[in-house]
């Protein structure tokens, strides 16, 4: 046996050797599914494969970037930097750039973020309800990811507030052509559509792809298994790897159903199951196996590992929210005192607003900690504004970009001037940007509003001349140092807060975004489609990727701090001490008074607490309330359902009296402790 084939249990091995035929890995909880895809990339590559046929699709850059980094370990730095790795929507903007012009796209059209579609659909429906547009978006989109067109998703509207989001759905894809625009959804219908209309682009997709490896199979919606399967084709020369049991995105339009379509479409279909669980110890998996038996089962399949049992799953009842997060901070200072470290640790609940709680004890027990699923980098206004500017290099039809991009900084160009532009514009049917160098526009402008604008239009045009030239990281980093000295963004910032210290923040975001784009640049640019491997990139290749980069994967993976994460974004991710933090009756499973759980959303709550059980390695600690917060209310609560399910045993959940006196100190210190100045 090779060493490539030693490093994999049996159950791994039959599915890396699998190449010939369509294969499901059932890949259960820390099963190494991963390992598998990495090890199937290494052996499609010693077959003879060319590394630039094989694609392995995720979910997240940082999925794809540890992807990469594994496959480059076993495979080499040449190999790895050819293989198509990347999300997705990252695959989908390959194609268009590539392709897009046969559906009507230029090679160069912008991406908007979720703020720009909501501008346009608060424009498209003559709202400034920032709230019913935000229905819309969620509507629009729940249609699109089903597959719909505008025409379907009218035929499909079935109640009033349904038919107006279908008709605002028609004039915001107006604006989306008009601008050479797509949204996050269109990443991946638009290339369906293309596959479909066009044979010679999808012959011509199929043969580049000798295999195609899809991670996290359960959480595509109807729309990524269509484009799946316009990819492989017939011969269905795929992997595909996710686990039924973690199917919890069903909100935002995943479908276990793709599980179930998979052997309808390929009766070849190999399934192969892996149970060896490479996490947890026996205890912990006991409790998961039990809770997720009570669900249907597509596939049948039982964790076990070769960890030991371990210590056994221990459940709590706390008085209420303060108890339970006094509780916690006891616990973390009782572990922390045996030995563990903070980044040791994770508090898991059900929604966003739980957390408030747990930071405030964290606080006053001075235990450095950190939100899970906080504000995006991405997301922070300066970082938005600077992606603003840089789509305007790329896409000069790209409207949002360019209002947010003249008002960042203000530079004498008013509403009213903007307001005359937009209308000239949209007289002539030109962007925002061609309107400002129109000869005419004169005749629709002051002359001081003219030639504001077109100084602003000379600067992009500058820019733009750069950032083409500008390749490798220290020139991007000189170029973009010189791009914000010349535009003033330091004393924007400073003149818009009225603190120095929050005005200093925003600015070494702003340095920190530099430094990013400067190392990409310079050839760190794998996970995203903007680059491969070692390849110097000029700032306008790589602005052309940022609209679909959600974070920076190097932030802060190794602080030593306690994690406080909902059980969604908790997914894929593990710790050694696991605590399950109010698992009651309307909690977990979630439901609202006026909204009863229905039998669907049952089984998915079920496996959301699934996923919470197996995200702990060495101890889990689960939690129930006596009472809870309703409101400005305290009510009786009720344990989850799902503890029963769990079938702990009683007897050994029975505290030892010595960790117990631990425990009461610890708790007693975190109440005392006082409130850090």
């Amino acid at each position: 046996m090779t060493a490539h084939a030693a490093a994999l249990n049996p159950a791994q091995w039959r599915a890396v050797r699998h190449t010939d035929g369509p294969c499901l890995v059932l890949a259960g909880a820390g099963s190494g599914k991963t390992r598998v895809i990495v090890h199937k990339i290494v052996h499609l590559l010693r077959s003879g494969v060319a590394p630039e046929r094989i694609a392995a699709i995720t979910f997240t850059n940082k999925a794809a970037a540890e992807m990469r980094e594994r496959a480059r370990e076993l495979a080499g730095p040449r190999a790895a930097s050819a293989l198509v790795v990347c999300t997705f929507h990252a695959l989908g903007v390959r194609m268009l750039r590539e392709h897009g012009q046969a559906i009507g796209l230029k090679p160069r059209f912008s991406i908007l973020d979720s703020d720009d579609v909501l501008a346009l659909l608060r424009d498209a429906g003559g709202t400034t309800d920032a709230a019913l547009a935000r229905r819309w978006q969620w509507t629009i989109s729940g249609w699109k990811n089903a597959g719909l067109d505008t025409d379907a998703a009218a035929a499909a509207a079935g109640n009033d507030d349904e038919r107006v989001a279908a008709r605002v759905m028609q004039r915001y894809h107006e604006r989306l052509a008009a601008y050479q625009a797509v949204d996050f959804d269109d990443l991946i219908g638009l290339p369906l559509k293309l596959l479909r209309e066009h044979a010679d682009l999808r012959a011509h997709w199929q043969q580049r792809f000798a295999h195609v490896l899809i991670d996290e199979v359960q959480d595509t919606n109807a729309v990524q298994y269509e484009l799946l399967k316009a990819l492989v084709g017939a011969a269905g020369r795929f992997t595909a790897v996710g686990d039924d049991d973690q199917s919890i995105y069903g909100w935002r339009g995943a479908t276990i159903e793709n599980l179930k379509r998979l052997p309808r479409d390929y009766a070849t279909l190999q399934v192969i199951a892996l149970e060896q669980n490479y996490r947890s110890t026996g205890a912990i998996l006991r409790a998961a196996n039990h809770v997720i038996a009570a669900n249907p089962k597509l596939y049948a399949k039982t964790l076990w590992s070769e960890h030991g049992d371990g210590e056994p799953v221990k459940r709590i009842d706390c008085d209420n929210e303060e108890h339970e997060a006094d509780r916690a901070v006891a616990w973390v200072q009782a572990r922390r005192g045996a030995g563990a470290h903070w980044r040791d640790f994770a508090v898991l609940y059900r929604a966003n607003h739980q957390a408030k709680v747990f930071e405030q004890a964290l606080r006053r027990a001075q235990i450095p900690y950190r939100v899970s699923g906080g504000q995006s980098f991405f997301d922070r206004a300066e970082i938005k504004d600077l992606c603003a500017w840089l789509r305007l290099l790329v896409n000069h039809s790209d409207d949002p970009a360019f209002l947010r991009a003249v008002a960042s900084p203000k530079r004498g160009i008013g509403h009213q001037t903007l307001t005359g532009l937009a209308e000239f514009a949209a007289r002539w049917k030109v962007s925002l940007f061609e309107a400002l160098f129109a000869d005419s526009l004169h005749a629709a402008l002051p002359r001081k509003a003219v030639q504001a604008l077109h100084e602003f239009g000379r600067t992009v045009n500058d820019l733009e001349f750069r950032a083409r030239h500008a390749q490798g990281s220290e020139a991007a980093r000189a170029l973009l140092g010189q791009w914000l000295r010349d535009i003033g963004y330091e004393q924007h910032l400073f003149d818009g807060e009225d603190q120095a210290r929050l005005a200093q923040a925003r600015w070494t975001n702003v340095l920190e975004f530099v430094d990013w784009i400067a190392r990409r640049c310079g050839g760190d640019a794998a996970a995203d489609g903007s680059g491969q491997v070692g390849d110097a990139a000029s700032v306008l290749q790589v602005a052309q990727t940022i609209s679909i980069l959600h974070s920076i994967a190097e932030r802060g993976d190794d602080a030593d701090v306690v994690t406080l994460s909902t059980l969604h974004a908790a997914k894929g991710l593990e710790w050694p001490h696991v605590m399950l933090a109010a698992v009651n009756e309307g909690l977990l499973p979630f439901a609202a008074e006026a909204d009863p759980v229905t039998a669907q959303r049952l089984e998915e709550e079920r496996r959301l607490m699934y996923v919470g059980v197996t995200r702990a390695r060495q101890t889990l600690l689960v939690s129930a309330l006596k009472r809870r917060k309703r409101g400005r209310d305290a009510v009786a609560a009720l344990p989850s359902r799902f503890i029963a399910e769990m079938k702990l045993d009683q007897v050994q959940q029975r505290e030892d009296p010595r960790e117990r006196l631990k425990r009461l100190r610890a708790e007693l210190a975190a109440r005392s402790a006082p409130a850090p100045t």
